[in-house]
């Protein structure tokens, strides 16, 4: 009779023991914080908001009024209103599911569930493009090995009789640079790296180094992702830890170089008048949800492979301190080269400032042949700058894997086929690749920048956000979702961002933006084909597309009147509390919450 008793017991434990063993979990808290730590601080850290900052009015005149700064105002407060509400939203969302980026809507809301597909088709547009500036960076690794740098020099097959070589002797004499001239690092930029045609019209030659590098970074990232979390959990030991290794000696070195004091002056001149530019908002707004990696199902998949009672809310704090500190301490240590660069060359630092790609692939490069041992400076910073690149890469694979997978369990999870799924999706993305390797390829890579990864696509989706867990599916009953894993419920102000703030900033953010709309122009000189613009939107529309879409094929496929499959559509699956349970193993056989304790409100 007792062993009869047990036996359902034991069928439980079994079944329960099986749903655990079927998803993969962090070996430790130590793999989880370093994953999201390379997802978040990236490429947007070292150049975008080093720039934002000089370009927006500088942080503050004075270290202890850092608030008082331009560019922070605005900055501190969408980080505040937007960004660390929305990361803890994900972050719990995907820890309380235990899904990816799509089937977390799914079980919260699956009248919104084309949120996630959303994401999934800018993750894929991402993975494609931004991979290309780390092909970039292998060849200026791979060129720094050699006795002399190949941008430091005129004698080149790709140098014209107009390249001028800037170096120290040109600061110690009465030096003017001559008329028509462009520096070696210009012209290795232009016509070695990029040979950029005379427009997106002209798709020229695939170039075949850049096409190996290209290679080279897809087989990297797939090794860092095939064997879901446990392999990406192990990579991110080095590429999220060597990067600060790598940005303190930077650092260390710059301010200790002559000129340093100027450049960072200029990098925390205030100019309180910029406030009332609507840019300096914009700017201060796409940063957050651009370095955040917010609106991705990044921070949803990461969050999912946790224990159910880990305590993500704290760690969501952390993690945006640490992205927001990176991109502060960054600043000191790109502006005091600058500084150095700009007194070495006797111009002002507003010449010498560039933001993007000009940054990492003109002005450091310049910088690095003014220094002692120039090579060893270029090797480490092209390798900070390949390691910063590839955890947004990996870790936005694995975000699409994790999605595809929670979809379709059955299929993909089991033996050999993940791994077959994720060497095509590679395949794909590399053979669309070699479209941005062309002699076009920063036309349409800028493209794909402008439309698809912009400010204006993520704040929709942040507004889309916001409102499902604020009003449809509830802030308080996410707030008790919280409380439940970690024992203890997030403060009112993140409720109230979700409520109210978040989506008004967004909104009022998003209709500036729109207000302030003017055609894309490449180096603010060439202005694209008509069509080209028809693309850009397209990229942009067919990521959007996928809410309205899946929104008429839920109700197409309800019963009942209208409002009956809405009601029904937007209420959350009655395994949602159970299933979140059985992440944590045995604690869904001690305790099991009501599941229909809010579907019927």
């Amino acid at each position: 009779m007792a062993g009869s008793l047990c036996r359902p017991c034991h069928f439980q434990l079994q079944n329960t023991l099986q749903t655990v063993n079927e998803r993969d979990r962090w070996a430790n808290k130590k793999e989880f914080i370093l994953t999201m730590a390379g997802a978040i601080i990236g490429l947007g850290n070292v150049w975008r908001f080093p720039y934002l900052c000089y370009k927006n009015g500088g942080v503050s005149h004075n270290a202890l009024l850092i608030l008082a700064g331009a560019f922070f105002i605005p900055y501190i407060l969408f980080l505040g209103t937007c960004g660390i509400p929305l990361f803890v939203l994900e972050t719990a969302l995907g820890q309380y599911t235990s899904q990816g980026g799509i089937t977390c809507w799914r079980k919260i809301c699956p009248l919104f569930e084309g949120m996630g597909y959303a994401s999934q088709v800018i993750i894929v547009y991402g993975c494609t493009s931004y991979i290309v500036i780390l092909a970039w960076a292998f060849l200026y690794l791979f060129s720094s090995f050699s006795a002399e740098l190949p941008w430091a020099t005129c004698n080149n097959t790709w140098n014209t009789d107009a390249c001028v070589v800037l170096n120290n002797h040109n600061a110690t004499a009465n030096w003017t640079l001559p008329l028509n001239a462009t520096s070696s690092v210009i012209e290795f930029w232009q016509r070695r790296v990029l040979h950029l045609s005379n427009g997106i019209d002209t798709l020229g030659s695939i170039q075949k180094d850049l096409s190996l590098y290209l290679l080279l970074t897809w087989i990297i990232c797939y090794f860092c992702v095939w064997k879901g979390v446990r392999s990406t959990g192990k990579a991110v030991y080095f590429t999220a830890t060597f990067p600060y290794v790598m940005l303190v000696v930077l650092l260390v070195r710059g301010v200790t170089l002559p000129g340093a004091s100027h450049g960072i002056h200029y990098y925390m001149y205030p100019n309180a008048s910029r406030l009332a530019d609507p840019q300096v908002w914009i700017d201060a707004g796409t940063q957050i949800f651009y370095s955040y990696a917010i609106c991705l199902g990044y921070l949803t998949t990461l969050g999912s492979y946790n224990k159910y009672n880990n305590n993500c809310y704290r760690d969501s704090f952390l993690l945006c301190l640490l992205n927001s500190g990176t991109s502060f301490v960054s600043g000191f240590a790109i502006f005091s080269i600058l500084g150095y660069m700009a007194q070495k060359q006797s111009v002002n630092i507003s010449s010498v400032a560039e933001s993007g790609p000009g940054l990492v692939f003109i002005v450091y490069p310049q910088a690095v042949t003014l220094l002692p041992c120039p090579q060893l400076w270029a090797v480490c910073f092209f390798t900070m700058i390949i390691l910063l690149g590839i955890d947004g890469q990996f870790v936005g694979l694995e975000s699409l894997m994790t999605s595809l997978t929670d979809v379709y369990p059955s299929v993909i999870r089991k033996g050999y086929r993940r791994e077959l799924l994720l060497m095509l999706i590679c395949i794909i993305c590399y053979l669309l690749g070699l479209f941005m390797v062309s002699e076009a390829g920063s036309y349409i890579l800028q493209l794909f920048d402008h439309y698809v990864c912009s400010g204006p696509t993520l704040i929709l989706l942040s507004i889309c956000q916001s409102v499902v867990i604020g009003w449809i599916y509830g802030a308080e009953r996410f707030c008790e979702n919280i409380e439940d894993m970690i024992g203890y419920k997030p403060l009112p102000l993140i409720k109230y961002c979700w409520l109210y703030a978040t989506p008004l900033i967004c909104t009022g953010t998003l209709v500036f933006s729109l207000l302030r709309y003017s055609p894309l122009k490449f180096n603010n000189t060439y202005v694209y084909p008509w069509w080209a613009y028809w693309f850009g939107w397209f990229l942009a529309v067919s990521s959007l597309a996928m809410i309205p879409i899946t929104m008429i094929f839920k109700l197409a496929r309800g019963k009942g009147t209208l409002w009956q499959r809405l009601k029904t559509s937007c209420r959350p699956a009655d395994d949602l509390p159970m299933m979140a349970k059985e992440t944590s193993g045995l604690s869904a056989l001690t305790h099991v919450p009501d599941a229909g304790k809010y579907n019927n409100q």
